[in-house]
C-alpha cells in the first residue's frame, strides 16, 4: 500500500447495512485501507435496546478506524427513528467542517437521515442489488434513486451490476470482488486443519459464507444423499432462513461462523470448494468474493452459473460451471480423476496476478480525485 496516496478528504463516514464484526468482506477490505490515510467512521444500522436517551457508541478498531453504533429506544416509529438518527448525526458533526468529509454509502436507507448534509464528496459503493434481497424495505428503491442523483461517484460490486446501473449515473465504474492473495494462499502450505474439521474423514467439499436465501440447500442435500462418501463442510452463519429447513445428512457438517483469519486453515483441508447459489433475483447481480479466494487457496471450484462467475472464471475454464445436481457431481468426479492440476494452477495464478484489494482501493481513490478535479472545473465554469 502506498502511504503517500493523496486522499480527497481527511475524514470519511461510511453508512452500512452490515455489521463490522459480522463477515469480513468488501467494506472491511476497503475501509481498513482508507483508515491508513484518513479518519474513518463506520456507522452501522441502529440497535434498539435503550430505555433512556439514544446515543452513538464509538469503538476504536485497527488502523484508526472507528465503528459507530446508534442505540435507540425500542418501539419507535419510522419517523421517530429518522428524527433520532438525524439528531445524533447533528451532534456528531456539530464541530466539523463537512468540507473535510466524504460520505460513503453501502445502504441507500441511510439517506433518509443523512440527506440534509452537504459533505465535500459522496460515494455510493453499490456492492449488491439490495432491493432483491429477502425482507428488503419497500422504500429502498426510491432512496437509491435519490442517492444516485446525489452521489458524485458510483462504484458497483461487479460487471453485471454495472450493466444494470450504468444508465443511472454519469460517473459509474465496476469493481468486481478482489482478493488478499497472500492471506488465502496460506492454505496451500498449512498442514494441520482446525480441530473441528480434523475429525471429518473423507473427501471434503467446502463452502464458506452467509447461508441465506441465496444458498441452494436442496442442491447440497441432494448431492449429500447421492454421494454419502463425500463430506460437505459448510462454514458461516445461517441468516433469514429457518434452520429447520437445512438438510441434516450425516455427511453435511455445519461448523458455524469463523473469523477471516481462520478461513485459510479450513480451506487447507478441502479437496474442492463450492459456490452453490440459487439463480434468483437476489443472486442476479452478485460477484462472490469467495471465487478468487478459493482459487488463491489452490482449490478447484464448482459454481452454479452466476453471471459474474461465468464471466470471467467459467469462460477461462478456471472454475467449473454446473447447473444441476448431476452436473455438480460430474464436475466433481472429473476433478477427482485428475492426476495433475499444475497447469490449471499456473493459469489461476496468472489470472490473479493483477487482482488485489490494494489495487482496487488505489484505483477507487484515483477516481475520487479525478472527480473532484472535474467538479472544481465545472464549478468555476458555471
Amino acid at each position: 500500500m502506498k502511504q503517500s496516496l493523496e486522499m480527497p478528504t481527511k475524514n470519511l463516514i461510511c453508512f452500512s447495512h452490515l455489521r463490522w464484526d459480522f463477515v469480513f468482506q468488501r467494506p472491511q477490505h476497503l475501509l481498513t485501507r482508507f483508515s491508513a490515510h484518513a479518519h474513518v467512521y463506520y456507522m452501522e444500522e441502529p440497535i434498539f435496546d435503550v430505555n433512556d436517551d439514544a446515543y452513538l457508541h464509538l469503538s476504536a478498531r485497527e488502523n484508526g478506524l472507528t465503528v459507530v453504533v446508534p442505540h435507540l429506544k425500542a418501539g419507535l416509529s419510522a419517523s421517530e427513528v429518522h428524527n433520532t438518527l438525524t439528531a445524533l448525526l447533528d451532534k456528531f458533526f456539530q464541530s466539523s467542517d463537512l468540507q473535510d468529509w466524504t460520505f460513503w454509502y453501502y445502504t441507500p436507507m441511510a439517506l433518509s437521515f443523512s440527506d440534509k448534509y452537504k459533505p465535500k464528496f459522496i460515494v455510493y459503493d453499490c456492492m449488491d442489488e439490495l432491493s432483491a434481497f429477502k425482507f428488503a424495505p419497500e422504500e429502498l428503491i426510491t432512496l437509491e434513486r435519490r442517492l444516485l442523483a446525489k452521489a458524485d461517484l458510483v462504484f458497483t460490486g461487479g460487471h453485471s451490476l454495472y450493466e444494470s446501473k450504468k444508465q443511472q449515473h454519469s460517473n459509474i465504474h465496476p469493481f468486481p470482488s478482489s482478493i488478499d492473495k497472500a492471506h488465502f494462499a496460506q492454505a496451500r502450505s498449512i498442514e494441520n486443519e482446525p480441530a473441528d474439521q480434523q475429525h471429518i474423514v473423507g473427501k471434503k467439499l467446502g463452502f464458506y459464507g452467509v447461508i441465506d436465501e441465496r444458498f441452494d440447500i436442496e442442491l447440497i442435500g441432494n448431492m449429500a444423499t447421492l454421494r454419502p462418501d463425500w463430506q460437505f463442510v459448510l462454514i458461516g452463519p445461517v441468516v433469514k432462513i429457518d434452520e429447520a429447513t437445512l438438510p441434516r445428512n450425516k455427511n453435511i457438517h455445519y461448523l458455524g461462523q469463523k473469523s477471516y483469519n481462520e478461513l485459510p486453515g479450513y480451506l487447507s483441508g478441502w479437496d474442492m470448494a463450492l459456490i452453490p447459489f440459487q439463480l434468483n433475483e437476489s443472486t442476479r447481480f452478485i460477484s462472490p468474493t469467495k471465487t478468487p479466494e478459493y482459487l488463491a487457496a489452490g482449490k478447484p471450484v464448482i459454481s452454479t452459473p452466476i453471471r459474474d462467475v461465468v464471466k470471467p472464471y467459467g469462460i477461462k475454464k478456471l472454475v467449473h460451471i454446473a447447473s444441476s445436481c448431476d452436473e455438480f457431481i460430474e464436475a466433481i468426479d472429473s476433478e477427482f480423476s485428475k492426476s495433475d492440476t499444475s497447469e490449471w494452477l499456473t493459469e489461476v495464478d496468472e489470472f490473479l496476478n493483477d487482482i488485489s484489494w490494494d489495487q482496487t482501493f488505489e484505483t477507487m481513490v484515483k477516481h475520487m480525485n479525478t472527480t473532484l478535479i472535474s467538479n472544481k472545473k465545472i464549478s468555476i465554469a458555471s
